[in-house]
C-alpha cells in the first residue's frame, strides 16, 4: 500500500499545532500541547480537539486557504462563486481571475468574445506540484480542507468510546459520534460533488491509493450521514447533548441561527443534505426555457423520477424556518476567518474597482422588480468597473452591517455581522422541494415555496404563485431565486452544473439570455454564455502524484 505521506498527517499536524501557545480560552478550540495523548484523553481534550478539527483543518486559515482571503469560505468556495457566474476576480491569485472565464460569449448583435485560455487548459496546465507550491492549482484547495477535516474526524471516532465521561456518558457519546459523521458526511460530499473520483479513507493517518468514483464517494457521504442519524436517535439526555454540542460550536456562533440545534432540528439539517447529494452530482438541463433540454456529453447521469421523488420525501422533513443550522461568523480575534478576509461576501464589499470580487451582472439580472435585497446590498458604482471581456459591472456591494433588520444582507466586513451557512439551511431545502414539485408536475406547489424564501429573506416582491405560470416559467423563477438567496454558500455552481448552462453549446449546454456591459457601458441584454467548464475536476496532482492509481483507478475527468 502506498503512502501520502502530505494528506496522511496533515490532519494531525494542523489540529494538534496550530494551537499551540495560543490564549487558554480560545473562540475557537484548538489542542494546545503537542502531542496527541496530551490533548485527547478526557473529555475537554477531546471537545477542544473535535472543534478544532472542523473549524481549524476543514474552514479556517490553516495554511492551505492562506492565500486569496483567509478561509475555506473566500477560496475554495470562492471558485465556485467565480463558476457560478455571481462574482468575478481580476486578481491573479490562484488562478481565481481565470477559472470562470467562459469559452466565449455571442452578443446581441452577433459579435462573439472568445476565451484564448479556456478554464479546461487552466486546470490541466496548472495542476501540478509545483504549480501548488506557487499558489496556481486551483483545484487543490477543496481537496484539501476537505481531507483534512475528515481524518480530523477519524482521530475522534478513534478515541470517542475510550474516555469517561461526566454526566450521561452514552448520550455524550453519541453526540459526538453524530458530530464527527456528520463532517465526515460533509467532507466526502465536497468531494464526490466536486472531483472525478476521490479515496475512502476511514482510519486516522492512513491513506490508499484506490480511487473510487464520484458517485460512490457520495455513497460514503450518505452512509457517514446516515451513521450521525442513528447515533442522534440514540441520545436519551438532552441537556447533556446540548451541553456537548454546545462546546463544540465556537461561541461567536452560537447566535442567530447558529444557535444549539436540537436533534431533531440536526435530523432535519441532514435529511437536506441528503437531498443536496441526490442532485448536486447529477443532471437536471433546464436550457433556453426547454425543461427536456439534454446535455450530450457529461460525466454524470441525469436525474430520474425515483430520484425527485426522493427529493420530496427528504426535504418535506428537512430544515424549516426558524431551524437552528451550522454557521460561522467572523471575529475580531481567535477567529475561522477574519471579517475582512474571509468570505466571498466579505471580499466582494466595497468599490468594485478595489475589491477583489465583483458582483457580476450575471448576479444582478436574478433580482425581480423592487426586491429589496438588491436596493439594500448594492448601489451603482460610478464610474464603471470595466473589463476588456465580460465582467465589466455597474454595482458595488454595500457593507451588511447597514442592512436593515428583516432583510437579506450579501456579506460584510464588520466582525460578526454576516452570518454565513456552512451546510444546511430553509433557503436550499425549500428551493429543492419547489424544483422536485417543478419537476413532477407540481407548479404551484413550487410557486408557493418560492414565494416563501423570498418573504423570508425580506424580499418584498410581487407573488409568483397564482399567476397561471408554466413549468417552465416556474423553473425560471426557481433558477433566479436560487442564485440571489444561495449566495456566498458554494451551492450555485453546483446547480448551474445540474442545469447544463456549463457545458458547451455545442454539445446542448449553455446560458441564454445574459446581461453584459462592455467597459464603455454599452448594456447587452441577450448574450449567449458558453462556459464549457470541466464538470467535474481532476484528483489533485498533490495526491495523484504522490500517491499514484492503481490499475482501475481514474484520476483525470477523461470527458474533457
Amino acid at each position: 500500500m502506498k503512502r501520502n505521506i502530505f494528506f496522511s498527517t496533515m490532519a494531525i499536524t494542523a489540529a494538534l499545532l496550530l494551537g499551540a501557545g495560543c490564549k487558554s480560552q480560545l473562540d475557537v478550540g484548538n489542542p494546545n500541547a503537542p502531542t496527541l495523548g496530551g490533548n485527547v484523553n478526557t473529555e475537554m481534550g477531546l471537545i477542544a480537539f473535535a472543534q478544532g478539527g472542523v473549524f481549524e483543518n476543514g474552514f479556517a486559515a490553516n495554511g492551505a486557504d492562506n492565500w486569496l482571503g483567509d478561509s475555506y469560505f473566500s477560496l475554495p468556495l470562492g471558485y465556485h462563486e467565480v463558476m457560478a457566474d455571481h462574482v468575478s476576480a481580476q486578481a491573479s491569485n490562484n488562478q481565481v481571475s481565470t477559472m470562470g472565464v467562459p469559452d466565449y460569449v455571442l452578443l446581441d448583435d452577433g459579435s462573439k468574445r472568445t476565451n484564448t485560455s479556456p478554464q479546461v487548459g487552466i486546470i490541466r496546465t496548472y495542476n501540478t506540484r509545483s504549480a501548488t507550491g506557487a499558489g496556481n492549482n486551483a483545484i487543490y484547495y477543496q481537496w484539501t480542507n476537505m481531507y483534512a477535516l475528515n481524518n480530523a474526524m477519524n482521530i475522534v471516532l478513534s478515541k470517542v468510546d475510550g474516555l469517561t465521561y461526566s454526566g450521561d456518558a452514552a448520550s455524550k457519546k453519541n453526540t459526538m459520534k453524530a458530530w464527527a459523521y456528520f463532517w465526515k458526511g460533509f467532507a466526502y460530499a465536497s468531494i464526490g460533488s466536486m472531483y472525478i473520483s476521490g479515496l475512502i479513507i476511514d482510519t486516522p493517518g492512513a491513506t490508499n491509493n484506490s480511487y473510487v468514483p464520484s458517485s460512490s464517494i457520495i455513497a460514503e457521504s450518505n452512509k457517514n450521514y446516515n451513521a450521525a442519524i442513528t447515533a442522534l436517535k440514540a441520545v436519551t439526555s438532552a441537556s447533556d447533548y446540548s451541553s456537548m454540542l454546545g462546546q463544540l460550536i465556537p461561541a461567536p456562533s452560537r447566535v442567530g441561527l447558529g444557535q444549539v440545534p436540537t436533534t431533531d432540528m440536526w435530523l432535519r439539517n441532514i435529511n437536506t443534505l441528503l437531498a443536496r447529494n441526490i442532485v448536486a452530482p447529477k443532471l437536471a438541463p433546464f436550457i433556453n426555457g426547454n425543461l427536456n433540454a439534454t446535455i450530450s456529453k457529461s460525466s454524470t447521469t441525469a436525474l430520474i423520477t425515483a430520484d425527485w421523488q426522493q427529493v420530496s420525501t427528504l426535504t418535506t422533513n428537512g430544515v424549516k424556518q426558524g431551524d437552528y443550522v451550522f454557521t460561522a461568523r467572523s471575529a475580531a480575534v481567535n477567529y475561522i476567518f477574519s471579517p475582512s478576509g474571509g468570505t466571498v461576501g466579505a471580499l466582494t464589499v466595497g468599490k468594485n474597482a478595489n475589491t477583489t470580487y465583483k458582483i457580476t451582472e450575471r448576479f444582478i439580472q436574478n433580482f425581480n422588480t423592487g426586491d429589496a435585497r438588491l436596493t439594500a446590498n448594492f448601489t451603482l458604482s460610478s464610474p464603471l468597473y470595466g473589463d476588456d471581456y465580460i465582467y465589466s459591472s455597474r454595482y458595488d456591494m454595500v457593507d451588511g452591517s447597514t442592512v436593515a433588520a428583516g432583510v437579506e444582507k450579501f456579506g460584510s466586513k464588520v466582525a460578526g455581522s454576516y452570518e454565513l451557512i456552512i451546510a444546511g439551511s430553509y433557503e436550499e431545502n425549500a428551493l429543492l422541494q419547489a424544483e422536485a414539485n417543478i419537476r413532477q408536475g407540481n407548479t404551484e406547489a413550487a410557486l408557493t415555496l418560492i414565494d416563501a424564501v423570498r418573504t423570508y429573506q425580506g424580499a418584498g416582491v410581487a407573488k409568483v404563485a397564482g399567476k397561471g405560470l408554466s413549468a417552465a416559467q416556474a423553473m425560471t423563477e426557481l433558477t433566479k431565486e436560487s442564485r440571489v438567496s444561495l449566495f456566498n454558500r458554494g451551492l450555485n455552481y453546483y446547480n448551474a452544473r445540474r442545469w447544463g448552462w456549463t457545458y458547451d453549446v455545442s454539445k446542448g449546454g449553455g446560458s441564454y439570455g445574459n446581461v453584459v456591459v462592455d467597459r464603455t457601458g454599452k448594456i447587452y441584454t441577450n448574450a449567449t454564455i458558453s462556459y464549457n467548464f470541466m464538470d467535474f475536476w481532476d484528483v489533485p496532482a498533490d495526491e495523484s502524484v504522490l500517491n499514484p492509481t492503481a490499475a482501475d483507478g481514474v484520476v483525470k475527468n477523461p470527458n474533457f
